[in-house]
């Protein structure tokens, strides 16, 4: 079996926060529009339980025509 080999990523330099200015007051709350763009986001995804019951259902079928097959073809 082949070794597997770490590979070496090299980091980019950061800026430095030593020269960086403090902030006088506290952190901006975020905008608006972001909090209602977040709160509008609701996926639909009613057919994709439709085709995860569908798979069920003929999966589970098949596996009761392999069962009673097993019994009739012995």
């Amino acid at each position: 079996m082949a070794k597997k080999y770490k590979r070496n990523v090299s980091r980019t330099a950061r800026p430095s926060t030593e020269n960086a200015p403090t902030p006088t007051s506290a952190p901006a709350a975020p905008a608006p529009g972001r909090r209602a763009a977040q709160a509008e986001f609701n996926p639909d995804y009613t057919y994709v339980i439709k085709d995860l019951k569908r798979i069920g259902t003929l999966a589970g079928s098949f596996f009761i025509i392999l069962i009673v097959l097993s019994f009739i073809l012995k």
